[in-house]
């Protein structure tokens, strides 16, 4: 059976990590059984979570796992899609996971004392003191030198919202008449975009770009259902804590 590693869970979501979370709701919708082991990525290939181990091999990159799961255990969720869907998934998928991805980790890293501290526990929640504080900081100073080589770190925070804003406004309105991004179907692109959203709308720290986003009913209710459907056991998300 595969394992998946990933953070604890925290805040009443499938996982505080955006690629924990795409991951495991990639694996429930495409009915893969797996495990989960708790923990930090501090031995983690490439140094991140999550990663897997199937078969006596370990995969990192939620990318990269999601192919290897796709020709090792069949492509329930994207064989239907025509070559445009494809395209359109892709364009999505890069939109909320290579910018406003960013938005969201500037929210929590770098975005006032208390949004860290909320992020610190949720994270680090496994590690004993003094070791949990160390380790916060190593890693609070490796995320800013991110945010500063993405580029999303130079920016004054409110064009960083303003860049968000526009990011939640394309898929608002993108969901408006779907269930799911590309229609009636999930497809692996929705795991992607279910845990970037629940990340920022059902995560406890706050900014004016979730404040926007939690405004937008497309968007609420569909990581409502997505988390409904299957995370029936966290019950409903709580927006807006």
């Amino acid at each position: 059976m595969i394992t998946l590693h990933q953070f604890p869970r925290a805040w009443n979501i499938p996982n505080p990590s955006q690629f924990c979370a795409k991951l495991e709701t990639y694996l429930r919708m495409a009915g893969i059984e797996y495990r989960i082991a708790e923990t930090l990525p501090l031995y983690a290939p490439f140094g991140k979570l999550p990663f897997i181990e199937d078969n006596g091999q370990k995969l990192a990159d939620s990318r990269m796992i999601i192919c290897y799961l796709q020709q090792h255990y069949g492509d329930s969720l994207d064989g239907h899609l025509s070559a445009e869907q494809s395209a359109q998934a892709l364009a999505w998928q890069r939109l909320l996971e290579e910018h406003l991805y960013w938005v969201c980790m500037y929210s929590r890293w770098q975005y006032g004392p208390e949004n860290w501290q909320i992020n610190k526990q949720a994270i680090f929640q496994g590690l004993q003191q003094p070791w949990a504080d160390l380790v916060a900081a190593l890693y609070w100073l490796r995320v800013r030198g991110q945010l500063r080589g993405q580029g999303i770190g130079r920016l004054p925070a409110a064009h960083i919202f303003e860049l968000g804003r526009h990011d939640v406004a394309a898929v608002s309105a993108a969901l408006q008449d779907k269930m799911f991004l590309l229609g009636d179907r999930p497809s692996s692109v929705d795991a992607s975009a279910f845990g970037v959203l629940i990340n920022l709308l059902a995560c406890p720290v706050s900014s004016p770009v979730k404040d926007y986003a939690l405004t937008q009913s497309a968007l609420v209710d569909y990581c409502r259902r997505i988390q409904e459907r299957y995370f029936p056991e966290l019950g409903e998300p709580k927006f807006g804590d």
